[in-house]
C-alpha cells in the first residue's frame, strides 16, 4: 500500500549553506532547467499576480511549474515584493517554495525561497553574461539598482571568475549605492565608483546590470548603450524604452512569457506590432542558432521562469535531506489514507 511521503521544512540558513557549498551544482541546475524547458520537458504556466490597488508597487506572485527530465518535480513559488521594506532594513522580497511529487501530487517540502529566487536569477544572469559577451570574463561593470538581486548577481559573476577593470554604481538612493560600494570593497577588495546619474554610470561600461524596482521605462537615449555595444542584463525588465530595445539585439528566457505584463520588450512589441526584434532565447544563443551582433547592445531580458526555482529548490532539498539539515514534520499527512482499518 502506498504511503504518504515525509514532509520537510528547509530553513533559510540551510538554503544558504547548501548554495554556498555547491555553486557549480547550482549553476548546472539552472542551465539544466533552461535546456529541459527549451526541449519541451517542462510546464511553465503564466505567473499570477496579487496586486494592491492602493499600493501599486507591492505585489505577491505565484509561479507554478513542473520540470521533467532528471528533476521530476512540480511546485509553486509564492514570492512577495514590497519595496518600502528597505526603509526599515527589511528585504524587499520574501518567498516560500512548495515542492510536489508529480506522481501522487503530494507536497514534499516547504523551503524558504528568497535566496533560491535571487540565486536562480543571478546564476541565469551569469550564464547569459558568459554566452552573450564578446570575450573572456573581463569587463567594466555597471550596476543600476544596488539591492539584493544586484548583489547576488555580482557574487555569481565573481564565482564564475569574472574580473572587472572598473565598477560603476547608481541607485536612486545614494546611501544604498554607497553601502553596495563598501560591500564590494570589503568582500572582494574591488573599488567602486558611485555615480550621480544613471547616464554617468552606464557610460564606458561593457557589462550592465539593471536590477531596479522601476514600474515604467526611463532609459531613452539609444546612443547611451550604443557607444560600447555592451552586454545588458535587464533583470528588472522595465527600465528601457522601446526605441532602445529596437536599436539593440534582444535575447529572452522565454518569448511568450517575456512579451507580456508591459515589460520593455512587450512595449516594443505593442509599438511595432511584431516580434521580429527578438533574436531568440538564451538557449538559442548557447546553441548558436543565431549570430550575436557585437556591434549593437545585446540585451538579455529574463522574465523569470518557475522551472528555475524548481531545479534549484530540488537540489537544495536533496542536499538538506542528505546532510540531515531538513526538518521532517512527522505525521504531517495525518489524513492521507482513504479508509482506516
Amino acid at each position: 500500500m502506498a504511503a504518504a511521503p515525509t514532509f520537510y521544512v528547509v530553513s533559510g540558513s540551510t538554503v544558504r549553506d547548501v548554495v554556498g557549498k555547491n555553486p557549480d551544482q547550482i549553476f548546472n541546475a539552472v542551465e539544466t532547467a533552461y535546456r529541459l524547458h527549451a526541449a519541451g520537458k517542462s510546464i511553465n504556466p503564466d505567473s499570477y499576480f496579487l496586486r494592491y490597488p492602493e499600493q501599486p508597487r507591492n505585489r505577491i506572485i505565484a509561479l507554478p511549474a513542473h520540470l521533467g527530465g532528471s528533476i521530476q518535480k512540480s511546485g509553486i513559488k509564492w514570492i512577495s515584493s514590497f519595496p518600502e521594506n528597505t526603509a526599515a532594513n527589511l528585504a524587499r522580497a520574501s518567498a516560500v517554495q512548495i515542492l510536489n511529487d508529480p506522481t501522487t501530487g503530494y507536497p514534499l517540502a516547504c523551503i524558504e525561497a528568497s535566496l533560491i529566487s535571487a540565486t536562480r536569477t543571478a546564476a541565469s544572469a551569469a550564464l547569459a553574461a558568459e554566452h552573450l559577451s564578446p570575450g573572456p570574463r573581463t569587463a567594466s561593470l555597471c550596476v543600476i539598482g544596488t539591492g539584493v538581486i544586484a548583489r547576488t548577481t555580482v557574487e555569481w559573476l565573481k564565482a564564475r571568475d569574472w574580473q572587472f577593470s572598473q565598477i560603476n554604481l547608481y541607485d536612486a538612493s545614494a546611501a544604498e549605492a554607497e553601502r553596495f560600494g563598501k560591500w564590494l570593497h570589503e568582500r572582494y577588495g574591488a573599488p567602486a565608483h558611485v555615480r550621480h546619474s544613471m547616464e554617468e554610470a552606464v557610460a564606458g561600461s561593457s557589462l550592465i546590470i539593471f536590477a531596479t524596482t522601476a514600474l515604467e521605462p526611463y532609459l531613452a537615449d539609444e546612443m547611451l548603450l550604443g557607444r560600447l555595444s555592451p552586454t545588458v542584463l535587464h533583470l528588472s525588465l522595465r527600465d528601457i524604452l522601446p526605441n532602445v530595445i529596437l536599436a539593440s539585439q534582444n535575447i529572452v528566457d522565454d518569448v511568450e512569457h517575456c512579451l507580456k505584463a508591459r515589460t520593455s520588450v512587450h512595449l516594443a512589441e505593442i509599438e511595432t506590432g511584431n516580434r521580429n526584434f527578438i533574436s531568440g532565447t538564451l538557449v538559442d544563443a548557447m546553441e548558436k542558432r543565431f549570430a550575436l551582433d557585437f556591434n549593437r547592445p545585446r540585451i538579455f531580458s529574463p522574465f523569470g521562469l518557475g522551472v528555475l526555482d524548481l531545479a534549484v529548490a530540488s537540489f537544495v532539498l536533496e542536499a538538506a535531506i542528505a546532510s540531515k539539515a531538513a526538518i521532517a514534520v512527522p505525521d504531517f499527512f495525518s489524513n492521507s489514507t482513504r479508509w482506516q482499518d
